[in-house]
């Protein structure tokens, strides 16, 4: 497990889990050792289990693997209390103070600004005929939009762009990289908070960033620290999953061509029912999630007739609990109008993920825009060509080289 060959097509393996151990102890290429969870039903309650903390204080780490879970770098920086790292009632309180930016009325008003950028990032490259989908279009889109949406000024937001871009490669970046990213990135966070505390003039300012400095003046009790650190994660698991939700998505459509021919035909009538659902499936089919983030057993307790002691980590695998044939028919299909789709891509219980409606937002207007612009959109390589990128949460194409017919410039 965790190879380049296996990176490339893991499922093979899960269902071979599912079947043989679906709660299986295995050791990480980090050295630390973890239950994998691998059915639907397991997965789905070890989601919503309290007595599996996020905290990483619950860890019973040896020396050789300390500090290796979660995200590089987060720890030197102080950037630990999020919300993939706490739990109730610190949790509750982080949770309720920025849910607020995420609320169905306030993603729908983003939709224009989605839109913008979508057609800015396509109109850059259509003229070519060529593109790699995962650095000139699923990368900077979501970037670009949270950044807007915490309110990082647009003359800085390259270098946000610079940052996530090492951050999200992993091994294929100089050592020592991505923890340098965070740094930069907690630096700048902490400055910007503080000319935003300056210059904040009552409720004018109605950004993310704002809001939290705003919920801690007026007795909310969140710390600066607990404000970088809240946003550095938005920004942080806002992107990777957008990036993958948009290359993957694209990718399966382009090995599925009767799926993407159904979708581009119900687009053309104006319909919106597959696109939807599309992108459900989509979630399910090759999420941007492989496993969810750590969690830790704060007292011995059973997932799927296995002993879990107490201080054990605990991995929740979601491309393979998403591919259950005892929750889902034909499960290895992709059916963009499959109706029973519960999939677990975006997580489960109190901690399921904050920005997923931004996220469909943002899928589904990146799909449908790129199917309806650019509709004889071909990949422009073999499909064998094609490189995943390393790393344990995350399952993303390091790149996506696709061709098509070049647009006129006015071509909108």
């Amino acid at each position: 497990m965790f190879s380049w060959e296996f990176a490339t097509d893991p499922y093979p393996a899960y269902a071979w889990l599912r079947e043989h151990a679906p709660v299986h102890r295995t050791r990480l290429p980090s050295g630390v050792e973890a239950w994998l969870v691998t059915r639907y039903a397991d997965a789905r309650q070890a989601l919503a289990d309290q007595r599996l903390s996020k905290n990483p204080a619950h860890h019973d780490e040896p020396a050789h693997a300390r500090g290796r879970t979660g995200i590089p770098g987060e720890r030197k920086a102080d950037l630990m209390t999020h919300l993939l790292n706490i739990d109730p009632p610190d949790h509750t309180r982080l949770r309720r103070l920025v849910s607020k930016a995420f609320t169905p009325r306030r993603v729908a008003a983003f939709a224009p600004r989605v839109q913008e950028l979508t057609d800015r990032l396509i109109d850059d490259f259509a003229g070519r005929g060529s593109a790699d989908l995962i650095h000139e279009f699923a990368f900077p889109l979501p970037i670009y939009a949270i950044c807007d949406m915490l309110g990082v000024p647009r003359e800085d937001q390259d270098d946000f762009r610079d940052w996530a871009g090492m951050m999200i490669r992993h091994g294929g970046g100089p050592r020592g990289g991505v923890a340098r990213s965070v740094k930069k990135m907690r630096g700048y966070l902490a400055e910007l908070i503080h000319r935003k505390r300056e210059g904040l003039r009552g409720e004018g300012d109605d950004d993310l960033i704002s809001g939290l400095i705003r919920a801690s003046d007026h007795g909310e009790h969140l710390t600066e620290n607990e404000a970088a650190a809240m946003a550095f994660i938005l920004l942080f698991a806002g992107f990777e999953t957008t990036v993958n939700l948009i290359g993957n998505g694209v990718h399966a459509l382009l090995r599925h061509p009767d799926q993407r021919q159904r979708l581009q035909s119900s687009l053309a009538a104006g319909e919106a029912g597959l696109l939807e659902t599309g992108v459900e499936e989509l979630l399910r089919f090759d999420g941007p999630v492989e496993l969810a983030t750590w969690r830790f057993a704060t007292e011995a307790l059973t997932i799927g007739g296995e002993r879990i002691a107490a201080g054990d980590p605990v991995l929740v695998v979601l491309a393979a609990a998403d591919r259950d044939p005892e929750r889902f028919a034909e499960p290895d299909t992709l059916d963009l109008s499959r109706r029973d789709n519960q999939h677990l891509g975006y997580g489960h219980g109190i901690h399921y993920c904050l920005g997923a409606p931004l996220a469909r937002l943002e899928g589904q207007t990146a799909l449908a825009t790129l199917l309806t612009r650019l509709p004889d959109i071909r990949l422009a390589v073999d499909p064998a060509d094609l490189r995943w990128r390393g790393g344990l949460i995350m399952r993303g194409l390091r790149t996506l080289p696709v061709e098509f017919t070049p647009l006129a410039k006015d071509a909108n």
